[in-house]
């Protein structure tokens, strides 16, 4: 069992780190946080009541620990958060250009308010349902919607779109038939 909870552990890091980048918004205290979140799961694996959710288990324990630091915490500056894996691709401009794209996404969530910006990296990244976010984040799960339309909303309109309406658009018509002159 141990063996294999360590095995669930480490598969889990990645995701883990990504929530920590989430909520800190620097790499450095991503990567303390996911380190500290990890110890104490090491050291009460007891404690786990789901194995199957070992990850939400973990984002409330990193979510906890990120609200204990705040608390203690004084003005302290960090470089900001790195820029993505290197993108492998053959199209040298693709690949140019979702870099850019990514550091414009990921230097605009930055200007996020932090509540959306985890939101959005739980649902958007890790893929967690409405259900688990709000289990996770410890917020109902209507607030996590709202939140999440926020969030999308602001990320849209601060990389240079404009705001959507929510206009219905109509269907295209068919071209009409060659005995019937009216347009279906």
């Amino acid at each position: 069992m141990r063996d294999e909870f360590r095995q669930a552990l480490t598969t889990l890091l990645p995701r883990l780190r990504r929530f920590g980048l989430a909520l800190t918004a620097s790499s450095a205290d991503a990567d303390e946080l996911v380190q500290v979140a990890c110890e104490r799961v090491l050291l009460r694996s007891n404690q786990l009541r789901d194995a199957a959710r070992m990850d939400a288990w973990m984002y409330g324990i990193m979510r906890n620990l990120w609200i204990d630091e705040l608390r203690h915490r004084r003005v302290r500056r960090h470089e900001e958060m790195e820029a993505a894996e290197h993108v492998v691709g053959e199209d040298g401009l693709a690949v140019v250009e979702g870099r850019m794209t990514l550091a414009t996404v990921r230097a605009t969530m930055l200007q996020l308010a932090p509540e959306h910006r985890a939101v959005l990296m739980v649902v958007c990244v890790d893929g967690l349902t409405y259900k688990e976010a709000a289990d996770v984040l410890g917020i109902p799960i209507g607030t996590v919607m709202s939140r999440l339309a926020r969030a999308r909303l602001d990320l849209h309109e601060r990389i240079g779109g404009r705001a959507t309406s929510d206009v219905v658009t109509p269907f295209p018509r068919r071209p009409a038939d060659r005995g019937n002159l009216r347009p279906l």
